[in-house]
């Protein structure tokens, strides 16, 4: 049988919620890997309830649980406990992202993953990681954000900092736990063991730090960049310039300068010597800043200014709207934008799979659970256990479903 994507085979019991751990088992879901949510009862995952809604379906749990089955089950009764043990001895991934030491109190710390499961990967998602400090206290993306020194290099210094309205860490946390998690299964099928997983937010945030840590370090502290505004503090020109209609993103550094001066009807700024380099170019950046933008004011339009530095190679981006972005043709037809149908919701748009492979097709059709949607499928196909046993245990109140719209 043809597989279906690069990860079908693979089984993931998803514990976690909200976006990083999501994220994460969203995209193997995307890649055919066959993942079980396993929410804990009455209520199931947190964001059910969370932001808009059509037919009492939150667009935000759909975008980020598409291709999921749903297992809801209460874990503080005995009969709940031994229905995830039975789960874990079925699976190849563990996969949860609560506070530290919360998967242990619900009874499956990595310890007892390994005693259920020897071959299991159990990937445990958290804003600090599992140890240190910091690993006790509550956190969200922006909590790691702002601890990993990237809060304190957006916004300016008459302002103060700012946040970006999405969610960076989380889901780049979720790549890197996704990453983690194929490289630990490529580990057990070349004949190593299952292993335990510990992926933070603040790691991956401080990951993303581009030159300034080693600059800081190596200058032993004469380098210290903070909140730089609109501008890199490292070379120039690179930032947000105000243009003809709004602002403009430009990128004139190293050999580009050249191609900018060029395309400003400018060679001779090319070789001033207040603008030979980089550091030159960074020490005279306020006057620098004035020409820039008096040249980018005095043209016919953004659109134009795009396209004659774009025949000079200068790379320049305008600063889109999420509704220019979901409107734009190059996201469309690569697929960055999608549109998708849910049964309860109906058709929306949402980002496309990021990931793409040559051999598969890159949208799967996939729906996002209702709650306990597939507790007699899993439990029943997965575990064996009967129709009558099922509905004893929902009696019972071990297994919750919500009723699914006809």
């Amino acid at each position: 049988m043809a597989k279906r994507h690069v990860l079908d085979g693979v089984r993931v019991l998803d514990f976690s919620q909200h976006v990083a751990g999501p994220a994460c088992t969203r995209m193997m879901a995307e890649m055919g890997a066959e993942v079980i949510k396993l929410e804990l009862a009455p209520f199931g995952e947190q964001i059910r309830s969370v932001g808009f809604k059509v037919n009492g379906r939150s667009i935000y749990f759909i975008q980020q649980n598409r291709g999921k089955k749903s297992v809801c089950v209460d874990m503080k009764s005995a009969a709940g406990k031994e229905i995830v043990y039975d789960l874990v001895r079925q699976v190849d991934v563990v996969i949860e992202n609560f506070a530290p030491g919360a998967i242990g109190r619900l009874g499956l710390p990595w310890s007892k993953v390994q005693e259920l499961n020897p071959r299991a990967i159990m990937c445990s998602i958290s804003t600090f990681g599992q140890e240190g400090p910091l690993a006790g206290l509550p956190g969200y993306d922006f909590i790691g954000q702002a601890n990993a020194g990237i809060t304190g290099m957006i916004g300016d210094r008459d302002n103060g900092p700012y946040i970006p309205i999405a969610a960076l860490g989380d889901t780049t946390t979720g790549a890197h736990a996704l990453a983690a998690i194929n490289a630990a299964l490529y580990h057990r099928a070349t004949g190593g063991s299952g292993q335990f997983l510990d992926i933070s937010l603040l790691d991956c945030y401080f990951h993303s730090h581009e030159m300034n840590v080693g600059a800081i370090s190596a200058s032993q502290g004469a380098i210290d960049p903070y909140l730089p505004g609109r501008y890199h503090q490292a070379v120039a020109p690179l930032g947000v310039y105000k243009s003809k209609d709004g602002y403009l993103i430009l990128i004139a550094i190293l050999g580009r300068w050249k191609d900018f001066c060029a395309a400003m009807g400018r060679p001779e700024l090319a070789t001033d010597p207040r603008y030979v380099d980089d550091p030159a170019r960074v020490a005279h950046h306020a006057e620098l800043k004035v020409l820039i933008e008096d040249w980018l004011q005095s043209q016919e339009s953004d659109a134009a200014t795009i396209a004659l530095l774009g025949k000079h190679h200068v790379p320049v981006a305008p600063i889109l709207s999420i509704r220019q972005v979901m409107e734009h043709p190059h996201m469309r037809q690569r697929g960055t934008v999608r549109s998708v149908t849910d049964r309860g919701a109906g058709s929306f748009e949402m980002p496309g799979m990021p990931l793409r492979f040559s051999g598969f097709a890159n949208d799967l059709d996939l729906q996002a659970p209702y709650l306990g949607e597939h507790n007699a499928a899993v439990l029943g196909g997965l575990l064996g256990l009967s129709a009558e046993r099922i509905a004893g245990l929902t009696a019972d109140g071990v297994l919750v479903a919500e009723p699914i719209p006809a």
